[in-house]
């Protein structure tokens, strides 16, 4: 009798557990994942194809990780997106949907690959603002996937790549500050009306984030709908995330951000940024990861 109630236990203990899943999220800019691009005569460009060695670098950090959803930055032309899906497939990885934003950027795109089926697609590609009465576009529009991980949990994903630091006319920190407070309303108009949905917003954001853009993303502390940091290191404990070589600068511009709802849903210690020797083969950036509990509740 006494073994059979501690048997009864054991399995109500168990239970819960087998109803959660454990997912592997990353985001990463793989730096100008572009092949040659026809110029007019006379012109310049300033953006390199990417190398096969740079390429095999990329595909073998990114195996390391084994994400089973991995949203990506600066992706090139859709023949270049069938180029990495099909390196992707190669590498065993089994991913098995796919998002890509066409936006007005015309050589660099955000995209995304996932293991699990897309059951919604909300991306948007023209996202107007106005600058001292101008029009302008966010270049890379947002990217807004939902996926059903099992039968009782789905994910939204909100993916960005917001502006470079690259000076342009209007103020580089300008267009990146609209970018972002555009980015909030499309998060508000996810959230408002259903606070309870599993959201992650990710991206190369462009700025560090003492930074009015990353303030204006993560929304008041004292709000409901304030997006929590996932703030992860590497195994070291450093925490950039990319190199700008012009600058010499090391800093965190590479995010992943949670709703309310997930902020018990992921684990703490498998929440990091990769580290490698050979990181820089690959891109100038470092991908970051998160593990996911997505909890199956029917």
């Amino acid at each position: 009798m006494r073994f059979a109630s501690l048997l009864l236990i054991t399995l109500c203990l168990l239970a819960p557990a087998r109803g959660a899943q454990e997912i592997v999220f990353a985001t990463y800019n793989v730096e100008n994942y572009v092949g040659a691009t026809p110029k007019e005569p006379g012109e310049r460009t300033t953006t390199r194809p990417k190398t096969e060695e740079a390429i095999a670098a990329l595909i073998r950090i990114i195996k390391e990780i084994n994400p089973d959803v991995l949203g990506v930055c600066e992706m090139g032309s859709p023949e270049r997106f069938d180029d990495f899906k099909k390196r992707l497939g190669q590498a065993n990885l089994g991913y098995i949907d796919s998002e890509y934003v066409q936006a007005a950027d015309p050589d660099r795109h955000v995209a995304l690959v996932s293991r699990f089926p897309i059951v919604a697609r909300n991306s948007r590609s023209d996202v107007p603002f106005e600058i001292d009465g101008k029009p302008e576009k966010v270049r890379r529009g947002f990217l807004d996937v939902t996926i059903q991980v099992n039968a009782g949990y789905q994910l939204r994903l909100v993916g960005a790549h917001l502006k470079s630091k690259l000076p342009i006319r209007d103020g580089e920190a300008l267009v990146r500050r609209m970018e972002a407070e555009l980015l909030r309303k499309h998060l508000d108009r996810i959230l408002g009306p259903a606070p309870e949905t599993n959201l992650i917003c990710y991206g190369d954001f462009n700025d560090t984030r003492n930074e009015p853009a990353i303030q204006e993303i993560l929304g008041p502390k004292s709000s409901p709908l304030h997006m929590f940091d996932l703030a992860a290191k590497d195994e070291l404990g450093d925490r950039w995330t990319h190199y700008w070589k012009i600058a010499d600068e090391y800093a965190r511009i590479d995010y992943i951000l949670v709703s309310p709802a997930m902020s018990h849903e992921y684990v703490p210690a498998k929440c990091r940024i990769y580290r490698s020797d050979f990181w820089y083969d690959a891109s100038d950036h470092r991908p970051v990861f998160a593990t996911i509990i997505a909890e199956n509740r029917k």
